[in-house]
């Protein structure tokens, strides 16, 4: 895509969050000390409405702890976060494509998987305390690859 318009991240802006779903799940009799690891799946679906200058970032995390046999059952959380962005130049950095349904400039896309993924971390840090999964925090990874990922 061509930077005629360029991507400037101060015309991204933060319109709404939604917790669609936020589940962490302990089986009984769990012994917390005996996690030595946690198991993390997660993925990002972005979509646009170009009428209106929105993004939606639908960003999904199943974590599972890993207790080496140690716990019988293993602790688990299951997370649907949903984020609306409005950008103000949004036309000018999502176009129609022959070959997809949009071509989306590549900075914004790394922008609002940068910024999800970023503030995901801060919610479950907060949401998870007090549970099994208490120790656990979404690790720090190149956001152009949570872009590639499929749900």
């Amino acid at each position: 895509m061509s930077d005629k318009h360029p991507f400037d991240p101060e015309k991204i802006i933060f319109i709404d969050f939604k917790m669609i779903k936020g589940q962490a799940d302990t089986p009984e009799n769990f012994d917390i000390s005996k996690v030595t690891g946690h198991q993390l799946d997660h993925s990002l679906q972005l979509g646009f409405n170009l009428d209106d200058q929105l993004a939606k970032a639908d960003f999904f995390v199943n974590i599972k702890t890993d207790s080496k046999g140690k716990n019988k059952n293993e602790a688990s959380g299951v997370f649907h976060l949903v984020f609306v962005y409005q950008i103000e130049n949004l036309a000018a950095l999502a176009l129609p494509d022959k070959n997809t349904p949009l071509k989306i400039n590549s900075a914004l896309a790394n922008a609002l998987s940068s910024v999800t993924y970023s503030t995901s971390r801060g919610i479950l840090l907060t949401r998870l305390q007090g549970t099994a999964l208490q120790n656990f925090v979404l690790p720090i990874i190149n956001p152009n690859k949570l872009l590639r990922s499929k749900r």
